[in-house]
């Protein structure tokens, strides 16, 4: 396992900075590693380090989403009010809208709600590729006074918890189990809870560390092992009440950034430390779990599934941005910032076809696709666009979208 973790930093280390040195997104080195040395080509990622993969991936998302979170100020989500609802399920119920009514047309065997399924594993966005590349754009300031960088982080980060319960709640339907009214509330109300736990939990531990002074490291520690603890107790929460681990988490972080901003600006340096090594772990294994032999004949049809549904998800973005006041060049780019699909898709990807879905070889070949063909080409257009769509502002004067 150990020399499995070596090749993985240092092949991908060596691949994303190679890909950087060429003006491409580091994560397609990384991605590209990962499937290279991952079970679908050379296959010499150790099994033991595979198995703890999924768990390796949650982390990961934990630090990232915990750095958007000390980066985001409340005062940025409440000017963009209606917006940041709204985008943060519009485009991605558009999304998969269009693959359940495109997919049982294109695709043999596909049933609507084999489809219905197909839709909640593509709609998901990728945090990891998003939040990284939108802190980077708010530290250049660009689009920084309509708050645009800020919408997209945190339309993300809900958009995720959104379709995932949905998956789930569909998954029990197509295994046999009946769809409750408690199944539809579930949705609303995880994300409700999610936040109310986070918010309760980051005021305590501002009050905890502005009571007790303790270094930056062992600050850096709490908070770290807080939200691994929410993220783990996720299920546990379930048995009685519906809760978003990964809501709470951001919530956490946003309310320690809200509190003690001086404190929350330390403590995302060193997130951000930690994300570097993060980033190349999370990717190269997102590259192994894309299983190649997984696509089937049905390859091409699922690829024009893909393109159908992101047109779709377009204009769900631009649904949602009706009446914000941004230009039609900043409207693009909040759409092409929706792109990208990764995380999510190799986490959930093969889950029908583990539970004996006839529909699970489908899904799981939508999932690959999806991430080899958006991962790179959303990261790629954001790099080459983002310049070009907003406008510097250097005074950083912010006004209401």
């Amino acid at each position: 396992m150990i020399l499995s973790l070596s090749l993985i930093l240092l092949l991908g280390f060596l691949a994303g900075f190679i890909c950087k040195q060429i003006k491409l997104p580091p994560l397609i080195g990384m991605l590209g590693v990962g499937i290279i040395i991952g079970p679908s080509v050379l296959n010499i990622i150790d099994k033991s380090l595979l198995a703890i993969a999924s768990e390796l991936r949650s982390i990961a998302l934990i630090v990232i989403l915990t750095r958007a979170g000390l980066k985001l100020k409340t005062t940025d989500l409440r000017a963009i009010g209606r917006p940041a609802v709204l985008i943060s399920f519009v485009p991605a119920t558009f999304e998969l809208l269009a693959v359940v009514i495109f997919a049982p047309l294109l695709i043999e065997g596909i049933k609507p709600l084999d489809a219905a399924m197909m839709g909640s594993v593509l709609a998901a966005v990728s945090p990891a590729v998003i939040i990284p590349t939108m802190i980077k754009i708010m530290s250049e300031k660009y689009g920084v006074k309509k708050r645009i960088p800020h919408l997209i982080l945190a339309g993300s980060s809900v958009d995720d918890i959104y379709v995932i319960v949905l998956f789930y709640a569909l998954l029990n339907f197509s295994l046999g189990n009946s769809m409750t009214a408690w199944d539809i509330i579930k949705v609303p109300l995880s994300i409700i809870l999610g936040v109310g736990l986070g918010l309760i939990l980051g005021y305590i531990i501002v009050k905890l560390f502005k009571w007790i002074q303790l270094p930056n490291i062992i600050q850096l520690i709490i908070v770290l092992g807080i939200s691994f603890g929410l993220y783990g107790l996720e299920h546990t929460f379930e048995k009685y009440f519906p809760v978003s681990a990964l809501l709470a988490v951001i919530s956490l972080a946003l309310m320690i950034q809200k509190l003690n901003p001086k404190e929350a600006a330390i403590m995302e340096k060193s997130y951000s430390n930690i994300w570097q090594v993060f980033e190349i772990i999370l990717f190269v294994l997102v590259g192994a779990a894309t299983d190649l032999q997984s696509l089937n004949k049905s390859g091409l049809m699922l690829t024009l599934v893909i393109v159908i549904a992101l047109i779709f998800r377009g204009i769900g973005v631009m649904l949602a941005l009706i009446k914000t006041g941004l230009t039609v060049k900043e409207k693009i780019f909040c759409i092409i910032s929706f792109i990208p699909k990764a995380t999510v898709q190799a986490a959930i990807g093969g889950i029908a076809l583990a539970n004996g879905l006839s529909s699970g070889t489908s899904i799981l070949s939508l999932a690959v696709l999806s991430i080899l063909i958006t991962a790179p080409l959303g990261s790629i257009l954001i790099e080459l666009t983002y310049k070009k769509l907003l406008t510097k502002n250097d005074d950083y004067i912010l006004e209401k979208v």
